[in-house]
């Protein structure tokens, strides 16, 4: 990680071979290694981003950008697994970190209330600093045409990028494009991201079931983070069903991408889109077939809230996050 980083004048890259090495190993170096060598450097504040800190150097300052740990509703979908399990655990330590540190930064207010809900109040201070937006997102909203003009020789792609997983509901999204293709409509549906198995299985078998010989379902596996405005700027309409999020980058890319954008209800996703996209309840195939049909066949307001989405977008930036991180680390640190 640190050979990625650019050098400057200003920034001293410092390793350890332990960080190099397993789990064990990190965790036995944070607890017994990190807060001296913190105070041998003469830090000023500790910025912790993973969540979970085993120390007595202050000030500290984490981040929180899992918010799996903290909904039990979307933790039980894991079921007795070992994921699940560890999902506990991080909700432990996490909280215990976010309790004791000195300032934890939250990517959105949902995430924040949704921490307190479970911790209760912090003895440190807090901020929401959203994430930032890679440039080449950034595309201008296409024009929209009426779904007449599409066919199945051309037809419209609705596009859902995202891992495939518990949370994120593709074969709920499968199931409400096939009913919309009874109606006749020329929709494909691409799905791009990598895959947790047992997800993958469900996905699979509902995909056998409506679509066996893959004519209009697209699965496209995981696509390289360099490449994946390629798919955006292919797509005619994107589509976000996940229940559980912290800070929606995929929702962001989506909207910078200037797409007409049918979206989960749940989480902070209404927070991030606000009033430029059409709503659905990620759980139920019917909701997510009304919102895409409400968008599909009226083109006027396809490319109203894509403009409104695409502006909206425009606030995210990595600049911004830098600003405003550094602010708070700097406060923290007086």
């Amino acid at each position: 990680i640190l050979n990625a980083l650019d050098d400057r004048p200003w920034l001293a890259k410092r390793s350890h071979v332990a960080l190099e090495k397993g789990f064990l190993q990190r965790t036995i170096w944070q607890c017994f290694r990190l807060s001296k060598a913190a105070r041998d450097s003469e830090c000023k504040v500790l910025f912790v981003p993973g969540s979970s800190y085993i120390g007595n150097f202050h000030p500290v300052v984490t981040m929180s950008q899992n918010l799996l740990p903290f909904e039990m509703s979307e933790l039980r979908r894991y079921g007795w697994t070992l994921l699940a399990l560890k999902l506990l655990l991080l909700r432990i330590t996490q909280s215990h970190t976010f309790k004791s540190t000195d300032g934890v930064i939250f990517l959105t207010k949902y995430a924040l209330d949704a921490v307190l809900k479970v911790t209760g109040k912090f003895r440190g201070q807090t901020c929401i600093v959203p994430h930032g937006l890679n440039p080449r997102f950034k595309m201008a909203p296409k024009l929209q045409r009426d779904i007449a003009s599409y066919d199945d020789t051309h037809p419209y792609h609705v596009l859902y990028i995202s891992i495939i997983d518990q949370y994120k509901h593709q074969w709920n999204v499968v199931e409400a494009v096939a009913a919309l293709r009874k109606q006749g409509l020329p929709i494909v549906l691409d799905l791009v991201g990598p895959a947790y198995p047992p997800a993958l299985q469900r996905l699979n078998a509902t995909i056998e079931r409506v679509d066996a010989d893959r004519r209009w379902v697209h699965y496209h596996g995981a696509i390289a983070f360099n490449e994946l405005h390629l798919r955006y700027a292919l797509a005619d309409l994107g589509l976000f069903a996940s229940s559980c999020e912290n800070m929606p980058n995929i929702l962001l890319e989506t909207m910078a991408a200037g797409l007409p954008i049918a979206c989960s209800s749940m989480g902070p996703m209404p927070e991030i889109l606000e009033n430029a996209g059409v709503y659905f309840d990620p759980e139920s195939p019917e909701e997510i077939a009304k919102a895409l049909i409400t968008i599909i066949k009226d083109h006027a307001l396809r490319a109203k809230i894509a403009r409104e989405s695409f502006n909206q977008a425009k606030q995210y930036s990595w600049e911004r996050c830098a600003k405003e991180t550094f602010s708070f680390l700097a406060q923290i640190a007086l």
